[in-house]
């Protein structure tokens, strides 16, 4: 009997607890296993800022997947066969940038989810199927149930439609991102301004209310995403840890050597 790995995620959110992620920039599978052995519930694997290729990612996957640990992969907008492959590589789930509308919405629930969801094209024989050792029905019953799909509000324009798309059968998450949103309506890096309080508050509220969880990331601080009611928060990523740590080390040396003069 084989049994696919469940979603740590969304066992721990469905079980009304709060989970945890870390982003990775470095292309390194190491960086990914130390994460899941600190104990994070996923690791952001990202394919729209960051070069990683497919080869890349699969080994990010894998090293997670030893520890017990969740990899959310955020692809590269527009394309079907980006938007599937890690879940065939056996992501825990996808998460699409940028959604604008809920015509959107309905197409990458309809691109990516089996039936009677949507009409995603069955194979079975890569590592999410554990190579054709599920049954057929089996595959994409669990499929549909335990991995993730998560939509960005990074923009104003969907805030119309948001809810009817926290409607849309087959969206996990709604997934505010402060940073481009604040951009987006010209006030870049300005997290307290008003309309991105708003919209924060306006994402939770809305996603809770159909029944979908809501995540973002760590701006202001992990508390305070907590306190809001966010289910999933994204909490720094190796590139700030790594520069955290040479900056405090940096800054140790240099105050030793003044103290010298």
């Amino acid at each position: 009997m084989f049994t696919p790995r469940r979603s740590r995620m969304l066992d721990k959110m469905r079980a009304g607890q709060k989970v945890i992620s870390c982003k990775l920039n470095f292309s390194c599978y190491r960086s990914a296993e130390l994460m899941a052995l600190s104990g994070f519930d996923a690791i952001w694997i990202c394919q729209e800022h960051v070069p990683t290729d497919f080869a890349t990612m699969e080994a990010q996957i894998m090293a997670a997947k030893c520890h017990d640990c969740d990899t959310v992969v955020r692809v590269p907008k527009g394309s079907y066969s980006d938007y599937i492959r890690p879940l065939e590589a056996d992501a825990s789930g996808i998460m699409i940038p940028h959604l604008m509308s809920l015509e959107e919405a309905e197409e990458i629930a309809y691109t990516v989810r089996f039936h009677p969801i949507g009409r995603r094209p069955v194979d079975g024989g890569n590592a999410d199927g554990l190579y054709c050792k599920l049954d057929f029905k089996e595959y994409i019953h669990f499929m549909n149930e335990n991995r993730m799909i998560i939509v960005q509000i990074e923009d104003p324009e969907p805030l119309e439609e948001l809810d009817k798309i926290c409607q849309v059968p087959g969206i996990d998450m709604i997934f505010f991102g402060p940073g481009d949103f604040s951009h987006a309506i010209g006030h870049p890096a300005e997290f307290d301004h008003p309309e991105v309080v708003r919209a924060r508050k306006l994402v939770v509220e809305t996603a809770h209310k159909y029944g979908k969880f809501a995540g973002t990331v760590s701006v202001p601080s992990l508390a305070q995403c907590y306190a809001e009611g966010f289910d999933y928060v994204n909490c720094g990523s190796d590139v700030n840890f790594i520069g955290a740590k040479c900056q405090a080390v940096m800054d140790e040396y240099r105050r030793l050597m003044d103290e010298k003069q």
